[in-house]
């Protein structure tokens, strides 16, 4: 191990950052795209697993402090937090291809998925096939707010600012921007009162436990604050990101679908903390109340395609803008319509993250070593555990009721079952889902094949209903 942290020092060639070509990037990074599956706590597992253990080109006390900023910013976190990883080892070029790699496999297949779906997904086999999708969801869900609940609830404090958002998020219907912006103002008070349960290991005490890395503690000169890159990097991309949604806006005029799908995903891009599984009820709730896009139970059918496809489960956007244009098209084919609202809500939803990271990253290196910082992020990626509970339990009460009834009272604004409206197979599915992945700990694609073979089974035996 030894050699892996002292030999880059004296074998550094020209295009090489620390010893490791961008070529050689390039291959771990398809291999981590490929490889991205069981949403954002298995992606961010694989990606520790091969950057920080394997290769060691970062020590682990990098690795939380750039996934606590990614935690702290909208979007889809795992796809940040290669994008950032990409661009401390190779700049701008590095984070493209990280980020955009990590993307790629699964808007192709997503894309591939949404047809399917729009052509045959009322016939019989392929209903049932999302129909044992939804259970394996359930599944994994419940899984990543365990994982993740695990790495960012070390103590009581951590697990009582879990418990509030949960609460107030669920019950109280609070925004997630307001949650967070509360976690992260505890958290940076409680390390500014010396409250212990905040103080977060960063910089070099840090590092120093971490063993060797290719990189080490240092800053490369990419990383540094520079005020000329950071107004290019935001000319750049707030260009790419807005300049579409302008033209849209001027040309298509309001009320147009593409129109309506650039302005509601750059709207999601600014306030869609805690990624896919933060802002899915509320993306479910616009496209089906509001916009008409999907039908109830619809957005569970996308969430099941995207945890089936490499990548992150914001991919499942792009299957609302898919179903949005294709039921919408204009003067345009249904398929072409849909493909185009797809690759627009992509675009508008990952552009963004492009520009969080190239403009936000060198302050966070700058400041990697603030304990009020870390202390703030600390609280904002416990937040984030009982969002992702609230979706668990999201997931559960439509995924197995066929009825809730609203409850408004006072400040109260949740969503009950209607108990005799069980579906009893997705009940008793979702529940054998539970049991293989957490007494069997059966892996995530082997669950989502049987899980879908199941519920092809139950269909053609006349079961399912």
């Amino acid at each position: 191990m030894e050699t892996v942290a002292s030999s880059p020092a004296a074998t550094v060639l020209p295009g090489q950052v620390h010893g490791v070509t961008v070529g050689e990037a390039f291959r771990v990074w398809l291999r981590v795209a490929l490889l991205s599956f069981g949403g954002p706590a298995g992606q961010i597992a694989v990606m520790h697993r091969i950057i920080v253990e394997e290769k060691r080109w970062i020590p682990e006390s990098r690795f939380l402090h750039a996934l606590n900023y990614c935690m702290l910013l909208p979007g889809p976190e795992a796809q940040q937090l290669a994008t950032y990883i990409g661009w401390l080892m190779h700049g701008v070029r590095g984070g493209v291809m990280a980020g955009g790699l990590f993307v790629l496999p699964g808007a192709l297949s997503i894309m591939a998925l949404s047809i399917v779906y729009a052509l045959f997904g009322e016939v019989g086999v392929v209903a049932a096939l999302f129909f044992g999708l939804k259970a394996a969801v359930l599944a994994i869900v419940l899984q990543a707010v365990l994982r993740v609940g695990g790495r960012a609830l070390k103590n009581t404090v951590m697990r009582a600012i879990a418990a509030a958002a949960f609460l107030a998020i669920f019950f109280f219907d609070v925004p997630f921007p307001f949650i967070v912006l509360g976690a992260g103002l505890v958290g940076y008070a409680g390390v500014r009162s010396g409250v212990a349960a905040f103080d977060v290991a960063t910089g070099h005490a840090a590092a120093a436990k971490d063993g060797p890395s290719l990189m080490g503690d240092d800053v490369p000169a990419h990383a540094r604050l520079n005020a000329r890159q950071a107004v290019f990097s935001a000319s750049l991309w707030l260009t790419l990101w807005l300049v579409p949604v302008g033209g849209l806006a001027l040309f298509a005029g309001a009320g147009n679908v593409f129109t309506d799908i650039a302005v509601f995903f750059s709207k999601m891009a600014l306030v869609t903390f805690g990624g896919a599984y933060a802002v899915l009820a509320y993306v479910a709730q616009q496209a089906v109340e509001h916009y008409h896009w999907l039908r109830p139970g619809e957005m569970l059918d996308g969430l099941g395609m995207a945890e089936t496809t490499p990548g992150p489960l914001i991919m499942v956007l792009q299957f609302v803008g898919f179903m949005a244009a294709y039921r919408l098209p204009g003067s345009l084919s249904p398929l072409v319509a849909g493909v185009l609202g797809g690759l627009l809500a992509t675009w508008v939803t990952f552009i963004p993250c492009f520009l969080w990271i190239f403009l936000g990253a060198p302050f966070i290196e700058t400041l990697r070593s603030n304990k009020a910082l870390s202390g703030a992020l600390a609280a904002v990626t416990a937040a984030v555990v009982g969002v992702v509970l609230n979706l668990a339990l999201w997931f559960s009460i439509h995924a197995l009721f066929r009825q809730t009834f609203a409850v408004r009272t006072g400040l109260l604004s949740f969503d009950v079952p209607v108990l005799n409206s069980l579906n009893l197979s997705a009940g008793l599915l979702s529940l054998a889902a539970i049991v293989a992945i957490f007494r069997f700990r059966m892996g995530v694609l082997s669950l989502l094949a049987v899980c879908s073979a199941v519920g092809v089974a139950l269909q053609l035996s006349g079961v399912q209903s």
